[in-house]
């Protein structure tokens, strides 16, 4: 991904226009909200992570069969996974002795997609 290095552009003139700033404020989310987005997407942030959710694209899977598919111990796919947890983009199930993880919704493919859809424009 390449960045323009360029200053951005300002206006030569202070005005402000009213009326988009009360609708951009109240269509604003609250602090709250953006915090919580915020934190969100630094999950994302860790490539471990993505690789565990491609992985839970094709099916559930235990932390072995994770582990085994990402070349990595338990132990890491295990830390990893809390944090998808935590942040409720996977869930798990108990099986027996096994535990099984799969994607929480239909919404973690969705971001992931668009994030994918965008960095290939």
């Amino acid at each position: 991904m390449k960045y323009d290095d360029t200053a951005a552009e300002c206006c030569e003139t202070h005005m402000t226009h009213p009326d988009k700033i009360r609708r951009t404020e109240e269509m604003m989310p609250s602090n709250d909200e953006v915090c919580d987005l915020s934190e969100l997407f630094k999950v994302f942030g860790d490539q471990t992570r993505i690789k565990i959710l491609f992985v839970l694209f094709g099916s559930e899977m235990c932390v072995c069969d994770i582990a085994d598919v990402l070349n990595m111990t338990q132990s890491a796919i295990s830390h990893q996974l809390r944090i998808l947890k935590h942040s409720r983009l996977v869930k798990s199930r108990k099986d027996g002795k096994t535990v099984i993880y799969s994607l929480a919704d239909s919404h973690v493919r969705s971001i992931i997609d668009q994030g994918f859809e965008h960095i290939k424009e």
